[in-house]
């Protein structure tokens, strides 16, 4: 257990030491958390946001997780001005040392990283908390069944926003426009052009788009972040003068942050290979610029080299058959198809064709394929959701088996046909 004192003592001495390094972070809250409370935040992924069922899903994951000692969320650090991060009660001194100096990396990554400039770190906190409290009150005058129904639609296309608008603004289409323009804000222009929408569901999806774009810049440069954060922990960790039992310590937490797996890319890992890479061949100056300009494409196309590609043995592989089988080690289809599984933060990117197909005023989404076809399951899913939030028939276009095929689904059940 660290107390108090000396964990003043260690957060004064690690800051100084980032400092020393050329780090800077906001000014930070530190808090010491019991578990219930951070996998909450966990769950939530902040400390306050309005409730849904899929959130006590996700605690009770991270719960088990933890009951079972398959993992351990040790802290929690959250994109605010000032920056919060939350340490997990229990932790040991050396624990804490190390989740302080990545804490602090990660501040100064939020502060300073381009994809973080429009996120509202200074008023996110208060937005969020007057936004969970209109939607309790809706539960209240329309019924939390209802009200929760209709989250459920919005979540399922939260992805699909255009994170290029600022959040606090909000999409604001010219007077006049017509639906049938194409929009790469599939929930921007339901919430604007969807029909019957009564002003509390408007409102709802308002709140959905603007979370979705605070979160849209983790999601972007989850590699960047944790590499940033995982390449000055090691740094600051060193600085410090640690005993004997505490360097071993410190050694096994390290190496089991960057564990490499077999069947996933380890962010921590390979991000920490991308920035110590970087510093080695072109400078501390290129590390800091790379820091504030990438996104995890970004990083991958301009700094994984086919020395780091070997040197990690990555590899591309897929299911052929009953067995799972390495198809390719070419440095650069590797480094292709890891860029390419990033796209759009991993997620199929979809378009507004026309909000007045077939001039009734149906949506019409198009899934622009690249190679990488939709899970039709999920497709056939989600597609009622929409009708439920556009309020009449809805269409989606995309390519399976090279074939390019309409997906339909007019309020009852999902068709399609060959286009």
């Amino acid at each position: 257990m660290h107390d108090m004192e000396s964990l003043e003592k260690d957060i004064e001495e690690i800051m100084a030491a980032a400092r020393q390094y050329g780090l800077d972070h906001r000014d930070m809250h530190f808090e010491i958390c019991p578990p219930e409370v951070l996998y909450s935040f966990g769950a939530y992924r902040m400390p306050t946001r309005f409730g849904h069922w899929s959130f006590g899903k996700a605690y009770q994951r991270i719960k088990t997780e933890y009951d079972h000692n398959l993992s351990r969320m040790y802290e929690m650090v959250i994109n605010t001005d000032p920056c919060y991060a939350f340490l997990l009660q229990g932790n040991t001194r050396i624990q804490n040392r190390l989740v302080i100096a990545h804490a602090l990396a990660h501040s100064d990554f939020f502060k300073h990283n381009a994809y973080f400039a429009r996120t509202a770190p200074r008023t996110v906190l208060e937005s969020m908390t007057v936004a969970a409290g209109r939607i309790r009150n809706y539960e209240q005058a329309y019924g939390r069944e209802r009200v929760e129904q209709f989250l459920d639609a919005a979540l399922a296309v939260q992805e699909h926003v255009d994170y290029h608008h600022s959040p606090g603004t909000g999409r604001r289409y010219p007077a006049g426009e017509s639906a049938s323009h194409s929009k790469n804000d599939v929930l921007g222009f339901i919430a604007r052009f969807g029909h019957g929408l009564e002003s509390w569901q408007r409102d709802i999806l308002a709140v959905v788009r603007e979370e979705s774009l605070y979160f849209r810049p983790q999601l972007a440069t989850k590699l960047c972040n944790e590499g940033w954060a995982t390449f000055w922990h090691l740094k600051i960790m060193h600085h410090l003068e640690l005993t004997e039992e505490e360097t071993v310590d410190f050694a096994r937490m390290h190496a089991q942050l960057v564990q490499p797996s077999r069947l996933r890319v380890n962010p921590y890992l390979l991000g920490l290979s991308i920035f110590s890479d970087i510093d080695r061949r072109w400078g501390r100056d290129t590390v800091f610029e790379a820091r504030a300009t990438c996104d995890d494409p970004g990083l991958l196309r301009n700094y994984l080299t086919e020395e780091l590609v070997r040197k990690m043995d990555l590899f591309v592989f897929r299911r052929i058959g009953y067995e799972w089988r390495v198809v390719e080690k070419d440095w650069q289809t590797v480094r292709d198809t890891l860029i390419q599984n990033l796209f759009n933060c991993g997620h199929p990117y979809i378009l507004v064709e026309t909000g007045d197909f077939n001039g009734r005023g149906e949506l019409y989404l198009k899934h622009y394929y690249e190679g990488v076809e939709l899970d039709v399951h999920y497709l056939e899913k989600t597609l009622p959701l929409v009708h439920r939030l556009w309020g009449r028939p809805v269409h989606l276009e995309t390519v399976l088996e090279e074939k390019e095929m309409l997906f339909s689904f007019p309020g009852d059940k999902v068709g399609k046909r060959l286009i």
